[in-house]
C-alpha cells in the first residue's frame, strides 16, 4: 500500500512536469544576410549549413527571411547585405546569390594580384571600404577578413554593370525565434565585439 506522502508529492510534480515538459524551446538560426529592408525591418540570410565560423557553408536554400524583434533592445546592429557568398582564391572563382534566380551562381574571374595573411589592422585595409570596383580597369578589389586575402580580379564586362554589393559578402547573424519568420533576439555577429566591455 503507497503511503500518503507519495500521493501528496505526485499531486505537486505533476503540473510541473507539464508545465516544463509543454513549454516550446527556441531555436537559433544562422547564416550570412544577403538582403535588408530597413522600413519593413524584414532581413533575408543564406543559412550557414555548418554553423562554423572558419569554415561557414551557404548553401542552404531557399533564403529565409526574418522579421526583426519587436523589441529594439533585442536587435543588435543592423545588417549590410552582400551577395558573395564564397571567394576561392585557389579555383580564382566567386559564388554569389542571384536574388532574380534565387539561386547561386559561380563567376570564374582572373587574377590581378592576391596578398594572403592581410589582418583586418593592416594598413592595406583598415579604414577602408571595400569592394573597390575599377570600371575602367575591368577590376574589382575583395576583401575578406576571414580568409585575410586581399585580391584584385578581373572580371568579363557583363558582370562589371551589377551592383557594388554582388562582390561583398554580407554581414553574418544569428537569430533566435520561436516562430517560423519572427525573430526574437537579433545579433549581428560580424559588427558585434564580444570582447569589449
Amino acid at each position: 500500500m503507497l503511503k500518503k506522502g507519495f500521493w501528496l508529492n505526485l499531486l505537486v510534480a505533476l503540473p510541473l512536469v507539464f508545465l516544463f515538459g509543454c513549454a516550446e524551446e527556441g531555436k537559433v538560426d544562422q547564416g550570412r544576410v544577403v538582403a535588408f529592408d530597413k522600413d519593413k525591418k524584414l532581413v533575408t540570410i543564406i543559412r550557414d549549413k555548418k554553423i562554423d565560423t572558419l569554415n561557414p557553408d551557404y548553401t542552404y536554400l531557399p533564403p529565409l527571411t526574418y522579421a526583426l524583434p519587436e523589441d529594439p533592445g533585442e536587435t543588435g546592429p543592423l545588417p549590410k547585405a552582400g551577395s558573395r557568398m564564397k571567394l576561392d582564391a585557389e579555383k580564382n572563382q566567386i559564388i554569389i546569390f542571384d536574388a532574380k534566380a534565387q539561386n547561386f551562381k559561380a563567376i570564374d574571374f582572373k587574377p590581378i594580384e592576391k596578398k594572403t595573411g592581410v589582418e583586418k589592422d593592416d594598413a592595406l585595409v583598415k579604414g577602408k571600404k571595400f569592394p573597390v570596383v575599377d570600371k575602367d580597369k575591368k577590376t574589382v578589389t575583395i576583401y575578406s577578413g576571414r580568409q585575410k586575402i586581399l585580391e584584385t580580379i578581373s572580371l568579363p564586362d557583363e558582370y562589371l554593370a551589377l551592383p557594388d554589393s554582388t562582390w561583398d559578402a554580407g554581414d553574418e547573424v544569428r537569430i533566435y525565434y520561436k516562430q517560423d519568420g519572427k525573430s526574437l533576439r537579433f545579433m549581428n555577429i560580424t559588427q558585434t565585439d564580444i570582447f569589449k566591455k
